[in-house]
């Protein structure tokens, strides 16, 4: 499993990396040469797009997105684990219901034959790119809930050499 969590941040920080190299191609050609790629637009919004999907999902597994802990901080330990898991079944629970609804914007994009402008390539696949990072971010939270539960130890721990016991 957490050679599946690296990938999914290693998948997240290539599409960092593509949508910098667009932003960098695009204003590079843009000023030395008056040329924009086609579709440079389509694919800087479609590949942000797949960005934050893939982003949400290498953010849920570690929690490191950006977290008000008041209440938290000060509380016993004990407390703090049934805080975490309770916040964490409610992401889980927002997540699958905007997995469900990308799923089916991937469907109606599909089905109304949507296309880039200049080069008329369907935009559905960027969708379905996006649809899989939110497919991955439920699948990273059911298991940050399932560790949390049963071996909490195991959430923020960077990836042992040993098996933990």
């Amino acid at each position: 499993m957490d050679r599946f969590i690296d990938g999914i941040e290693w998948i997240a920080a290539g599409f960092v990396g593509l949508v910098a190299a667009d932003i960098f191609i695009s204003v590079m050609l843009r000023y030395f040469f008056s040329y924009a790629i086609p579709d440079g637009y389509d694919f800087g919004r479609l590949f942000l797009g797949i960005l934050i999907f893939w982003g949400i999902a290498a953010t849920s597994y570690r929690g490191a997105h950006i977290t008000v802990d008041l209440i938290w901080e000060s509380v016993g330990p004990k407390l703090k684990r049934y805080i975490d898991v309770f916040a964490t079944l409610v992401v889980l629970l927002v997540v699958t219901v905007q997995t469900i609804m990308l799923f089916d914007k991937v469907i109606q994009t599909k089905a109304q034959n949507v296309l880039t402008y200049d080069l008329q390539l369907p935009t559905w696949p960027f969708f379905m790119i996006a649809w899989l990072g939110d497919v991955a971010a439920v699948i990273l939270i059911a298991v940050r809930t399932f560790r949390l539960v049963f071996n909490p130890q195991r959430v923020n721990q960077e990836h042992p050499t040993e098996p933990v016991e």
